[in-house]
């Protein structure tokens, strides 16, 4: 182990078990889960921190708006963090370039350690309120036996697929990419292509000066910039990974594999189609259904795109809505609503 995490709690590992752990831990984003502790990044390194699992309280996610926070504006614009409370009160926030693998990062750590409270204080608060909001609707609502029904067989659905280990996630994360790679301009590629050369120039004439005994603060501000506009033009130019025709066959695969879980499913029909199946998907239908908007799947399924639909940067929304959103919006984008 080349370069040893610093504990950040007042609990640490022995330094053989924390090297063996480390070494093996799962790598998501900048962190890594362990079997022993969760390895946290700094600005500059991932995994420099650690945390053992029995020190923490609280692991979730936090969104930075462009414009307000959740009850504002901006809902599409965010910057993502993982948030880790532990020690009763302290607390460490790691940024985070993809907001899926904060997402997939979170699920994993559920598998793993299902003790670990995953939402915030505050967000805890909002989902009992919620749920008390939910529950006192239902008894002002009388549900016909048709609709009842209905509603316990998309729960049951939502339970099948949020069963299938790291399906919604990769199909949210696909969706996403997608949505992003068609929306791209074009002009992109001439853009990465013109960040790569002026990385080039800038680091050939930092690294002459460097060797022609320029002065510090010269070479030092070209290899900086150099850095800078090669990582520019990396995130910006397609890769082998990050090109149309690879994030369609992506989304391809994904779609072969959400329409074989409909195929699949034992209780009769499925009632959404493959390119919507998805647990959030099918807990929005529920809701929908026992606020007596709709009494069939395929009109709870229309209520859903409407909501949807009426959903933009401009319309407030809370912490719990913003993660369902995020999670759907793209798969329906992709298919016009259709």
């Amino acid at each position: 182990m080349l370069l040893k995490p610093i504990a950040l709690s007042a609990s640490t590992l022995p330094m053989d078990v924390l090297e063996q752990d480390k070494t093996n831990c799962k790598k998501i984003g900048p962190c890594g889960l362990g079997q022993k502790a969760l390895y946290l990044n700094s600005f500059y390194i991932d995994r420099r921190y650690y945390i053992p699992y029995g020190s923490i309280q609280r692991v979730y996610k936090r969104i930075a708006m462009s414009k307000g926070g959740f009850t504002g504006k901006g809902m599409f614009a965010t910057m993502s963090y993982l948030v880790v409370e532990y020690d009763n009160g302290k607390e460490k926030q790691c940024n985070f370039k993809f907001e899926q693998n904060v997402d997939l990062l979170l699920a994993e750590l559920a598998r793993i350690q299902p003790k670990i409270r995953l939402v915030s204080a505050r967000s805890e608060q909002k989902l009992a309120e919620k749920a008390a909001q939910e529950a006192a609707a239902k008894k002002q609502v009388q549900l016909s036996p048709k609709a009842e029904a209905l509603a316990e067989e998309l729960g049951r659905c939502e339970q099948y697929l949020a069963a299938q280990p790291g399906f919604a996630e990769q199909m949210s994360s696909v969706a996403k990419r997608k949505r992003s790679g068609d929306r791209s301009a074009p002009h992109y590629k001439w853009v990465a292509l013109a960040l790569l050369v002026g990385a080039l120039i800038t680091l050939v004439w930092g690294g002459y000066s460097f060797f022609c005994g320029a002065s510090g603060p010269l070479y030092i501000l070209l290899i900086g910039m150099g850095l800078i506009f090669l990582f520019s033009a990396l995130q910006v130019m397609p890769t082998a990974f990050r090109n149309k025709k690879e994030l369609a066959c992506q989304l391809a695969d994904i779609q072969a594999q959400a329409q074989k879980l409909v195929d699949g499913y034992s209780h009769g029909s499925f009632p959404v189609p493959a390119r919507y199946a998805h647990p959030v998907v099918l807990r929005r239908m529920k809701r929908v259904v026992e606020a007596g908007r709709a009494d069939t799947a395929e009109a709870a399924l229309e209520q859903v795109k409407q909501d949807l639909k009426a959903l933009n940067a401009d319309v407030q929304v809370e912490e719990w809505e913003y993660d369902e959103v995020v999670a759907i919006k793209p798969m329906f984008l992709l298919a016009d609503y259709q």
